[in-house]
């Protein structure tokens, strides 16, 4: 049974996760997880160039909608986890958002295309799970240059959390990146449920 990064990055906290959480990053045999649910994204007018632009080189997404149908699927293969978001808007356009998460001291990172992530903490806290991020990182062949969070976006943060009690597969999420100076730069936050029919997440 192949442990997902989460597992990892959390070690013993693992087993204080709620039961949709340790559902929705466990992985089965082939090291597989899918979840399905409904997303809204928001963020301030003034980043919709920013974000237009940054769509070129795959970073996050550059349109506003509420209850948008968003499907995501997670593999490992190897020492990767490799994820997979498609979003769905009312017109029938789809936003495809892939990223790899691999391991890192104290965490992990989480890189947008093969240059470029951003290195996260997670821990557990009052039953949540919490997401903590510690910087960009510029990626360069086998060297990784530091980049602090005030020349990017911001602080990244995340809360997830078992969203029906003892349904042991809806969780809730809430991602947001708030700037020192420019405030709240991107959110989105949803309700996903984890498809455990084929799933036997790792304790």
């Amino acid at each position: 049974m192949k442990k997902s990064i989460m597992q990892n990055a959390l070690g013993k906290q693992w087993d204080e996760l709620p039961e949709a959480l340790i559902n929705h990053y466990g992985s089965n045999e082939q090291g597989e997880n899918y979840a399905q649910g409904k997303l809204d994204i928001d963020y301030p007018w003034f980043m919709q160039l920013p974000y237009t632009i940054m769509r070129f080189i795959g970073a996050l997404v550059n349109r506003r909608g509420q209850n948008l149908k968003t499907t995501v699927s997670k593999t490992m293969k190897g020492n990767k986890q490799y994820w997979h978001r498609v979003i769905t808007f009312p017109d029938g356009k789809k936003i495809i958002f892939n990223s790899v998460f691999v391991a890192d001291k104290d965490g992990f990172i989480e890189y947008i295309n093969a240059f470029l992530g951003l290195k996260m903490t997670a821990f557990v806290e009052d039953n949540k799970l919490r997401y903590e991020s510690r910087g960009y990182v510029l990626k360069l062949g086998k060297i990784k240059i530091p980049i602090p969070e005030w020349l990017a976006l911001g602080h990244a943060s995340i809360i997830e959390s078992e969203y029906k009690q003892g349904d042991g597969q809806t969780f809730s999420m809430d991602f947001r990146i708030k700037h020192f100076l420019l405030g709240e730069v991107f959110c989105y936050k949803g309700i996903f449920v984890t498809k455990t029919s084929n799933i036997n997440p790792v304790r």
